[in-house]
């Protein structure tokens, strides 16, 4: 067994933000009153979280790539009936694979839902002006009831498969998504996790930022 970095400081920070980000929307959604002030906050640092995992999905680590956890229909298959080969891929497995990309698109439902949601009362996103009453409407609709019940529900799916996995596999997934190296038997490559890829994605991630930023001050 050697260590191999498997996820680069990008994504690990990527993961646990968003992480803490998604588990401070829902809370202050629930409260409301004052505490919206803090959604609509943490649902722009989603946005920029977003926009980032979009762009490093496609110039970041190996295999943080999207294009190193796309799987056609049969391998999904072969990793559901327990194929050994498919279960030892050392980054996203088919069935972790189908989540990310889940949580992902749900993720980004709910951000634009949010963007043009109006609660009529003291919050509205900055987008309602663009839009005509009925999508306002709809997208408020969405963001408050079904978006938010399947997302809660995408969520302990998600912390259930942790738990499964290591539990019945003995397969740690938190520990190398903090430390970024896993143990494997077998060699396999690395992904790029120096100096100038992190200096890469904090330009990313600035104009990600910014692109949050101005999305936040159109209804302004």
């Amino acid at each position: 067994m050697r260590a191999v970095r498997i996820w680069d400081l990008p994504t690990r920070l990527f993961h646990w933000l968003l992480a803490a980000s998604v588990v401070g929307l829902i809370a202050t959604g629930q409260v409301g009153g004052n505490a919206m002030v803090w959604h609509f906050r943490l649902g722009h640092v989603v946005l920029a979280l977003l926009a980032f995992r979009l762009v490093w999905g496609l110039v970041g680590g190996r295999w943080s790539r999207f294009s190193s956890f796309l799987y056609p229909p049969r391998v999904t298959l072969a990793y559901l009936r327990g194929d050994g080969a498919v279960a030892t891929r050392p980054g996203h497995s088919p069935l972790g694979a189908l989540s990310v990309f889940a949580l992902l698109a749900l993720l980004t439902l709910q951000v634009a839902s949010g963007l043009l949601s109006d609660d009529e009362i003291a919050f509205a996103g900055p987008l309602t002006s663009l839009v005509s009453g009925a999508t306002v409407s709809q997208a408020t609709r969405f963001h408050k009831d079904i978006g938010q019940l399947v997302l809660i529900a995408l969520v302990a799916l998600h912390v259930a498969a942790i738990l499964f996995y290591l539990w019945r596999r003995k397969d740690n997934l938190v520990k190398p998504m903090l430390l970024g190296d896993k143990p494997l038997a077998q060699p396999v490559p690395a992904s790029r996790d120096d100096v100038l890829s992190r200096l890469l994605a904090v330009v990313v991630f600035a104009a990600c930022s910014g692109l949050a930023a101005w999305v936040s001050l159109l209804g302004a």
